[in-house]
């Protein structure tokens, strides 16, 4: 075993300090204390600290009182716990309270002490590399967040406009038949871009399973959405309205609430009914002191029936009344923030979703 791994021993009869450091002063870096005062001193002092050894029975704080703040204070070095007591109580207490790492019962041997230092030291070492390796991780999370963001906006915005450009050439008079087609395979090519591009980005997120629960005011994402859907309301010719009842604020995760409405509306706003000059899409909301309610309600294409069992559970395909991987995104959400949601849908009268999410307060 390696000279540098550092062992601090704790004891208050200073003959058993003694006897602990003469013993493996050749294989460790033995730091030893009489007092747990003293122990938090080297602890502060040597933040490379492996191993812990105490005893139960200290004067003023008991070994595993001693243990678990320590478990508070600094996580890193592996405890053990030594007494020469059978107290089945305060093994129970050293495993709930000190997260002990092993149980040793004097009186002890140098066998026995040295392979419960080397198998803490390799603990500690696993720990420590999977520690560094998490947070590694972690940065990678925090990149690929950034770069899903940054390509998930510098993509979209130039498809969005490619979709207004070609809502606009579908009114320019004598359009010839074949141009025509031509420029709505277009605008439909661009839309499933846009919606694959922000439901993979919307999919990645729910598979982080990382929430942030806060204040959140409905207006002020009703507001987004309201800016988001207006140019395609008004190049569609669809009325778009909303209305929030909200006298409070709602705790809950305003990423996944946005994700929820945006996902919704972009299905309502795709499947307008195109042979109807009556386009409605409706965004209700409404908070009391237990739920959010969120209604989405459209008088498109609808569903039919043999699609709504399982709308939530596919990913996207090319047919237009299969379900979207934004659904999908939907129900991971709602599960996520543990609510339900009911759907009704028939084939071209139009759909409504009711989502009913609790007030984390």
């Amino acid at each position: 075993m390696s000279k540098n791994v550092k062992v601090l021993y704790v004891d208050d009869e200073i003959n058993n300090l003694s006897s602990f450091k003469a013993s493996f002063r050749f294989d460790y870096k033995i730091l030893i204390a009489q007092t747990t005062t003293e122990a938090f001193t080297y602890l502060s002092q040597h933040p490379d600290i492996h191993v812990i050894l105490c005893d139960q029975r200290m004067p003023v704080k008991t070994g595993v009182d001693f243990l678990e703040q320590v478990r508070k204070q600094y996580p890193k070095p592996v405890r053990m716990l030594i007494t020469g007591y059978t107290d089945v109580e305060s093994v129970i207490d050293a495993i709930n309270r000190g997260n002990i790492f092993r149980y040793i019962k004097k009186p002890w041997t140098e066998d026995y002490i040295r392979a419960a230092i080397e198998e803490g030291y390799k603990f500690h070492m696993t720990n420590s590399l999977l520690s560094v390796k998490n947070e590694e991780l972690q940065q990678a999370y925090a990149a690929l967040d950034e770069f899903s963001y940054s390509v998930t906006h510098g993509l979209r915005d130039p498809i969005l406009s490619v979709v207004s450009l070609v809502e606009i050439a579908k009114n320019v008079d004598d359009m010839p038949p074949d141009a025509a087609e031509l420029i709505e395979m277009i605008g439909q090519a661009m839309l499933q871009l846009d919606s694959f591009i922000e439901n993979t980005h919307d999919h990645h997120r729910l598979k982080r399973g990382e929430i942030e629960f806060k204040e959140v005011w409905m207006t002020d994402i009703i507001k987004n959405v309201q800016d988001i859907y207006e140019i395609e309301a008004t190049v569609n010719n669809i009325n778009f309205t909303t209305s929030v009842d909200q006298k409070e604020a709602i705790i809950s995760s305003e990423i996944l609430l946005n994700l929820i409405i945006n996902n919704l509306l972009s299905n309502a706003f795709k499947y307008y009914n195109r042979d109807s000059e009556d386009r409605q899409v409706e965004l209700k909301v409404s908070v009391d002191k237990k739920n959010l309610t969120i209604l989405v309600k459209d008088n498109g294409i609808g569903l039919p029936e043999t699609h709504l069992e399982d709308i939530f559970e596919k990913p996207e395909t090319n047919d237009v009344h299969s379900v979207t991987l934004g659904l999908h995104n939907v129900k991971q959400a709602i599960v996520a923030l543990e609510g339900t949601i009911d759907y009704q849908s028939q084939l071209g009268e139009g759909s409504t979703f009711t989502i009913t999410i609790p007030n984390k307060q």
